[in-house]
């Protein structure tokens, strides 16, 4: 019962934070530059510091080693997603304009806007290790896979044609920042601690600002236009109930032949996989001339509902 509280306390003051985002863009307080601004603050400055600092804070070299196991975990579970979405986009024949968006809500996740700040929330900055473990797998899934699901779902381009696919989204600047930490781990370069300590208050503004940024969209496509049609309706099980479960297995089945993770691991992996869509689906849509109003819905719906799941989900980690 103790945990439950803890997962719905610190569920509602992430519910707060985004709470005052709604209500700053709703009052006319923020506008448009402003939310451009801040997300490229958080995508391209703020977190990149971040991650760098954590990494080096709470990594060494046996412990990156140990990470591997985690990334086995993550990839099967990826995988496994995929071929159940595309499956369920030929039994329940889901619409063209739609496939793309439906496999992406089972496979991808917002790890950034919210995985980050939940993640934060409930297992504190200890976590952030195998939190990049996920982060690093959703982020080449999304951009060298989902990207691809989404581009080829094009109503409007025949099968013969082709698009170009573009490499540089498969390194943002988070991964980079990720990337450079390794290179400064590995190598054991020194850094003085006045850098460090700066890099950590740039990186402190993560958190606030990604709640912040999340009540802003949500306040953008309207808590009104929320709507549960089939599609919908079995692209949130994918999400919330299919994508975790499978991780849930995964991680059952390496403990049960001797490689099973530290609990704080599993924990972070599954609550990961339940996060809601993608922030950036709608755009990537759009792209495509696929259904934006069907992709706005899902990352709307979704991001309202993971209040209701992240604790129910956290009973079923505690019990794992």
């Amino acid at each position: 019962m103790g945990a439950f509280i803890t997962s719905v306390e610190s569920v509602a003051e992430i519910v707060i934070v985004i709470a005052l985002g709604y209500w700053l863009r709703n009052s006319g307080r923020l506008g448009d530059e402003f939310k451009g601004n801040i997300s490229f603050l958080i995508m391209n400055i703020a977190l990149p510091a971040s991650i760098f600092v954590s990494v080096l804070k709470y990594l060494n070299r046996d412990k990156l080693a140990s990470l591997s196991g985690g990334l086995i975990f993550a990839f099967g579970s990826f995988a496994v997603s995929y071929i159940v979405a595309w499956l369920l986009t030929k039994i329940l024949k889901i619409r063209k304009g739609r496939r793309g968006t439906f496999i992406n809500m089972f496979a991808n996740a917002n790890t950034i806007f919210i995985g980050l700040p939940l993640n934060m929330a409930l297992f504190g900055t200890k976590s952030l290790p195998y939190f990049l473990v996920y982060y690093v797998m959703n982020t080449i899934s999304t951009w060298a896979i989902g990207v691809f699901f989404i581009s080829n779902d094009d109503p409007t381009v025949e099968k013969s044609e082709k698009k170009e696919f573009n490499w540089r989204k498969l390194l943002p600047a988070p991964l980079v920042g990720f990337l450079v930490s390794l290179v400064f781990l590995l190598l054991a370069i020194p850094i003085p601690d006045w850098i460090t300590k700066t890099l950590d208050m740039v990186g402190g503004i993560v958190t606030p600002m990604s709640l912040i940024y999340i009540g802003i969209i949500l306040a953008d496509a309207g808590l009104k236009s929320i709507k549960f049609d089939r599609d919908t309706i079995w692209a949130l099980l994918g999400r919330f109930v299919f994508a975790p479960a499978i991780m849930i297995g995964f991680v059952m089945f390496g403990a049960s032949i001797g490689h099973g993770l530290p609990q704080l691991e599993a924990s972070t992996l599954i609550i990961q996989a339940a996060a809601p869509g993608l922030a950036v689906l709608p755009i990537l849509v759009d792209q495509a001339h696929g259904d934006v109003d069907y992709a706005t819905n899902l990352v709307t719906t979704s991001t309202v509902l993971f209040v209701v799941v992240v604790p129910i989900l956290m009973q079923i980690v505690n019990v794992i």
